[in-house]
């Protein structure tokens, strides 16, 4: 059958009836990304978008439509990267692509984000109009200046009362040096400034550049598991043309496999026969092993590859660990199960068997920060109904031994004698606080507390500073984001980068019941901290175990020394009660004989710790 040619032959698209191939100009595709801080109002400008360009009709329109997950919905935050493509009929009679690609705005998920932001040509800076600018923006702002992207800022939810549009333009045309009119004033609520969006995508944003005749070259820049068809990697193509069957190579890891579906992605995955130059895409080539394709890497031919791969690949580094227990040992290979199948939707997440005297089987698992932890214990509750216990979060240490020799330390218990270390490494960040005036003097205190360097303080604008410091990741795992937050009224953002290992004198805290140490509640902590840490844990447990009828000593050692003590007295039976009269000596006889039996007794009596107990010392609060 003939081609049909749609509308106009200036069109620089048409459809082929025998494959539904498409073929378009790449000057007519857009490649664009939305930079936003959590709850600036993305998914929700996204949502009016689709809305605009008719990609989702009005039965099917829901809120957050881009967002698939239940949690991602309750919590008003984007864990996975999404992209779509949407068709743009512009007043000048074309019709343009444009491919969305959605990025999380978590600080815990920056990598993701770096690699969405090298798949496009421009970005959305959005700037919620109630808040002004936040720390995370301008991290991932950063990193879209970084490859050279066009931004084209806007002002969302201009129409809530408290709005400060003025004030909030200021501090855009201070952070891009931008003019007042290249701010585009929205609503992502009401759909104000969609059209003048559009516009400015067409207009603003350059065109791909790429080249369809040369060898492949394509950046995987996501992947979701399906469990039909394996993990499919989403792709946008720099150079060269994909068609369904090529024979292709994941160059960093080397694999070869067939193309076995290609296409574009609209709400659903739409099959296509040909992929070129400046497509953004998918590719499903039957692989069920997560670990087989990795975000970042370079999708090329078997037969003519392309020269060399995308600069920026990294394996993914996990930044906090933590022991994850099932409530019930009976439960271990369930909960196995579901880290395995978890981990196919997530490829960040890592796990390895770890056993616990106190807890028994579980998996030590490494994850991106805390929100990511939390993310995976949620998910784990709900979609695979493991109710599990998790441990106090750390971070992975560098050790140098007196023979030379350099080891990664991620448990206490992993930790060598003291006279075998030379010295011990810990990771440390870079944060960025964006506050008030008013706040700077308590933020200064919190983050000195926290061993914390300061490093610069700089006014964006007379009501909005910066402060960079330097502080060990181990110091932030806890309750920092939580107190920042307290401590300056909601009115402190908080964005970090990794920045490198540094020396430090941490010592490991052990924490003995009657001379027996508990490994599960050990800790790797800055020896300058180890006796309150200490004393806060003994006054915990003397508060959490039951008496028992011999003296219970609880202590905190490092090394040989005791540095806090609590002890929990023994429940006393009155032995003299049958005594009532007589002398003195039946009553003290009695009393000895007690007391010679408490002694025995505290010599070969166990303390069993209640599962209660060690879940409050635990537990994430």
């Amino acid at each position: 059958m003939p081609a049909i040619l749609s509308r106009q032959v200036n069109l620089s698209y048409a459809y082929i009836n025998e494959n539904d191939v498409y073929l378009q100009s790449m000057k007519n595709i857009r490649n664009f990304c939305v930079i936003a801080h959590i709850d600036h109002g993305k998914s929700t400008l996204s949502d009016r978008l689709l809305e605009f360009t008719k990609t989702i009709s009005e039965r099917d329109m829901m809120d957050q439509a881009l967002d698939n997950m239940d949690l991602e919905r309750e919590r008003g935050i984007t864990i996975k990267s999404h992209a779509i493509q949407m068709y743009y009929d512009h007043e000048d009679g074309q019709r343009y692509i444009f491919n969305l690609i959605d990025t999380p705005g978590h600080v815990d998920f920056s990598y993701e984000v770096s690699r969405s932001i090298a798949a496009c040509e421009g970005a959305l800076l959005l700037i919620d109009a109630t808040q002004g600018i936040q720390a995370q923006t301008i991290s991932n702002l950063y990193l879209a200046i970084e490859h050279d992207l066009e931004i084209i800022p806007i002002l969302n939810k201009i129409d809530m009362d408290s709005a400060m549009i003025d004030e909030v333009s200021e501090q855009i045309i201070d952070l891009i040096g931008c003019d007042l009119d290249e701010i585009i004033l929205a609503s992502g609520k009401t759909g104000q400034g969609v059209p003048d969006i559009m516009t400015a995508i067409v207009n603003r944003i350059p065109a791909p550049n790429g080249k369809p005749d040369a060898p492949l070259q394509a950046l995987i820049f996501d992947s979701v598991f399906n469990p039909y068809r394996g993990v499919v990697g989403y792709i946008r193509i720099m150079n060269g043309t994909i068609r369904k069957g090529d024979l292709v190579r994941f160059m960093n890891v080397g694999n070869e496999y067939q193309a076995d579906e290609i296409g574009v992605l609209r709400l659903t995955q739409d099959p296509k026969e040909i992929l070129s130059a400046g497509d953004v895409g998918y590719i499903i080539t039957g692989i069920k092993d997560s670990k087989e394709i990795k975000v970042g890497d370079t999708l090329t031919h078997v037969e003519r590859p392309c020269v060399e791969a995308i600069k920026g690949f990294e394996d993914v580094k996990p930044m906090v660990f933590a022991g994850i227990f099932p409530i019930d040992n009976d439960d271990f290979e369930d909960l196995r199960d579901s880290l395995e199948k978890l981990q196919l939707n997530d490829a960040s997440l890592i796990f390895e068997p770890e056993t616990s005297a106190a807890l028994g089987f579980g998996f030590r698992c490494g994850f991106l920060g805390m929100l990511h932890l939390e993310i995976v214990q949620e998910r784990l509750f709900r979609e695979f109904g493991q109710d599990v216990i998790t441990t106090v979060p750390n971070v992975s240490y560098n050790l140098l031994t007196t023979k030379g020799e350099e080891k990664t330390i991620r448990t206490p218990s992993e930790l060598p004698d003291q006279t075998q270390i030379q010295y011990v490494e810990e990771p440390f960040i870079s944060a960025q606080i964006i506050t008030k005036p008013e706040f700077i003097g308590i933020i200064m205190t919190l983050c000195m507390e926290k061993r914390g360097i300061l490093k610069k303080q700089h006014y964006l604008t007379q009501d909005r500073v910066e402060l960079s410091f330097d502080l060990p990741l181990a110091e932030i795992v806890f309750d920092f984001y939580d107190r920042l937050k307290s401590l300056s009224r909601g009115y402190a953002s908080f964005d970090y980068q990794p920045l490198d290992y540094r020396k430090s004198d941490l010592v490991k805290l052990d924490i003995r019941l009657n001379g027996e140490p508990v490994d599960a509640l050990s800790a790797l902590v800055h020896r300058d901290k180890a006796e309150a840490f200490g004393r806060k844990i003994c006054k915990k447990l003397k508060e959490l175990l039951p008496r028992q009828q011999f003296v219970i000593a609880i202590q905190a050692a490092v090394g040989a020394k005791v540095i806090a003590r609590e002890t929990i007295s023994a429940m006393r039976k009155d032995v003299t009660a049958k005594c009532y009269g007589g002398d003195i000596t039946r009553k003290r006889k009695l009393l000895e004989k007690q007391k010679e039996g408490k002694r025995r007794m505290r010599q070969f009596g166990q303390v069993e710790v209640p599962q209660k107990a060690f879940l409050e010392v635990l537990k994430l609060d």
